[in-house]
């Protein structure tokens, strides 16, 4: 097995690693090192939780010479796409640097931008930031980035996704052409290509794990439930399996705050951490839950990626992500570091179609989890089945079918004889006299266009009668029979297997 000496690291990077607490290398970092030490641009895909950030943090501060002085350029830049993302690599870079000797500096929106002007006019080494504070700065005239010789693209999906390739495009211009260029991500796929593969010089590629592919220390559930049922069973499940370090994703702010709200009341230590919060409330609730004096941190996709906190035992996904693969990176907040963690997904009738996106992105069919202290029923994932025309089964009556009353079958008996009907005994024309008085006023009326009319329906319907005696070809009948069998096989085939959650 590969040490982390073999890699050609300096002595103060190998100190750093030893102070990290790192053993060997993963994989993205033995194969992503070398290149990176090597001078070559680099793409590189690996799922979360595989330390990309040591693998690109390592080689670039070993070889970075020390230069002091004020006012010193950045010379390394490190973009991400969220302000926790910057922070967690910030922290990573600071420990390092300890041994290596460079300054870290980080910028990030939803802060005050005095104190970060100040400590980039005092001169840094290795400068992280998102891509929006670090365009004001530009535009500000506080930072250049004409010293830059290294350029880390750190979560690159991530930032196409949320809309930054303009930033991005800007922040890459500014900075020389002749720079080392890393890209690293959690998949490689065509926008990745498309939008910023022109910015790599000859490219080494290092994917690792294939799109979708999830950690084996990380075992994935499924469990029934109700849209209105979701916060009771939360709370179930926090009973039974205890509430020590959970993250709960839901879709949407509003969802995050009634959740962490509900499960307060019920006596649960929860905070809720979304885009919407200041800088200082996310800095807080994650310090919280770091230090457990929260238990449960309810969050949205935003920060799926951004979360860095050992020893999470349980994800729970209240809502499913809209994009299978926020799924990935959601569970990949537990099982870190060789522990074992667990996923936990609530799925009603009207997610299951994103569980079968899910279930084909990671390969694998999720399996049916059960509560001893809850009901669960899978038959709430099933549709109603329909009845007759007009609404679902049980929920219209089915009119002119069944035994009829005593009185209409009274009736219908007395009409053999002399009608009972009240309306048959008046003298008044039936609608057949009616039609028939109007039809000979409109011929007094009309003259001889009436009876043209007469004679020009007559001749369409003789012309019809005879298309549609007209023999059928054998090879149309044929077709169309296997188009409708098409159809149906099509219509049969987009059901979801309920069966696998029976017990």
């Amino acid at each position: 097995m590969t040490a982390f000496a073999d890699l050609g690291l300096s002595k103060d990077a190998l100190l750093a690693v030893e102070k990290l607490g790192y053993d060997q290398p993963t994989p993205v970092q033995e194969q992503s090192i070398p290149l990176v030490l090597e001078g070559r641009d680099l793409i590189a895909a690996a799922s979360t939780g595989t330390g990309k950030t040591a693998a690109f943090l390592l080689p670039t501060l070993s070889t970075l010479p020390r230069v002091r002085g004020r006012n010193r350029a950045p010379r390394v830049l490190v973009v991400s796409p969220t302000r926790e993302l910057a922070q967690q690599i910030a922290r990573t870079a600071m420990q390092i640097s300890r041994k290596t000797g460079h300054f870290v500096t980080t910028v990030f929106g939803g802060t005050p931008y005095g104190p970060q002007i100040k400590e980039i006019r005092g001169g840094t080494d290795v400068l992280i930031a998102t891509p929006g504070r670090l365009n004001d700065l530009m535009d500000r005239g506080v930072i250049d980035l004409g010293s830059v010789e290294t350029l880390v693209l750190d979560e690159a999906d991530r930032m196409l996704d949320m809309g930054f390739l303009p930033d991005v495009t800007t922040i890459v211009n500014a900075t020389p052409e002749c720079r080392q260029t890393l890209l690293f991500s959690a998949t490689i796929d065509r926008s990745i290509e498309k939008n910023l593969g022109s910015l790599l010089r000859d490219p080494a590629v290092v994917e690792i794990a294939h799109k979708g592919e999830t950690a084996k220390t990380v075992e994935q559930f499924v469990m029934p439930v109700l849209n209105h049922k979701k916060p009771e069973l939360l709370q179930a499940v926090l009973e039974e399996k205890g509430s020590e370090r959970i993250i709960v994703f839901a879709r949407t702010k509003f969802r995050t705050e009634e959740c962490a709200e509900t499960l307060c009341r019920a006596g649960y230590k929860a905070e809720s951490i979304h885009s919407d919060k200041s800088q200082g409330q996310r800095r807080r609730a994650l310090e919280n839950f770091r230090r457990g004096k929260t238990s449960v941190l309810v969050a949205t996709d935003v920060l799926a990626r951004g979360i860095d906190v050992p020893e999470v035992d349980h994800v729970i996904n209240f809502d499913l992500p809209d994009m299978p693969e926020d799924y990935v990176h959601r569970i990949g907040r537990t099982g870190r570091a060789g522990e074992q963690g667990y996923a936990i997904s609530f799925v009603t009738r009207e997610s299951t179609r994103t569980l079968k996106d899910i279930e084909r992105l990671i390969g694998k069919d999720i399996p049916f989890m059960d509560l001893e202290n809850y009901k669960l029923d899978a038959s709430v994932l099933q549709k109603p089945k329909k009845g007759g025309k007009g609404g679902y089964k049980g929920s219209k009556p089915k009119y002119g079918k069944g035994p009829r009353s005593d009185s209409a079958r009274a009736g219908h008996t007395a009409s053999a004889g002399k009608s009972t009907d009240k309306r048959s005994q008046d003298n008044r024309p039936g609608r057949g006299s009616r039609a028939e008085g109007r039809r000979f006023e409109n011929d007094k009326r009309e003259g001889g266009r009436s009876r043209n009319a007469e004679s020009a329906k007559l001749r369409l319907e003789r012309k019809g009668a005879q298309r549609s005696s007209a023999p059928r070809s054998k090879s149309n009948g044929a077709q169309q029979k296997s188009v409708d069998a098409g159809k149906k096989t099509v219509r049969q085939g987009e059901g979801y297997d309920y069966s696998r959650f029976t017990k």
